[in-house]
């Protein structure tokens, strides 16, 4: 019985540190580098936190539909690097993200660069397994 106990401890453990893993992906795997898109919005929010950010953004399209997109940018300590803090991208705030579309057509993307009202440009690139800044 003591070892029945001690396999069903063992396999919990290892599912428990294996799913952080496996929710984790490339960026090959979710975006397609083949497709760059310029999005031009205003920010809804910001979410700082691991593994990666993200800037909510409303895109209007030249047809005037409303959109709701997803950026995907680096994990936090990344961007603070680069000189970002959580208040670089206020609500509102109007934004050019260049980045590459998510491969299965979603209202989604992986930031590359964010342009801000002033000119200012922040590298949100996602520095990751077959991101564009890793080859």
């Amino acid at each position: 019985m003591s070892r029945t106990i001690l396999t069903s401890v063992a396999l919990a453990a290892t599912l428990a540190f294996a799913a952080p893993a496996l929710a984790h992906h490339s960026f090959a795997a979710e975006f397609d580098i083949n497709q760059p898109i310029e999005l031009k919005g205003e920010v809804i929010r910001m979410v700082f936190t691991n593994p990666h950010s993200r800037i909510f953004l409303k895109v209007t399209t030249a047809s005037g539909e409303v959109q709701e997109w997803s950026i995907e940018g680096g994990a936090p300590n990344a961007l603070i690097r680069r000189g970002w803090n959580r208040d670089s991208l206020k609500p509102g705030t109007q934004v050019t993200v260049l980045g590459y579309r998510a491969r299965d057509g979603s209202l989604s993307a992986s930031g590359g660069s964010v342009k801000l009202p002033d000119g200012q440009e922040l590298d949100a690139k996602d520095t990751g397994a077959g991101a564009p800044s890793a080859q």
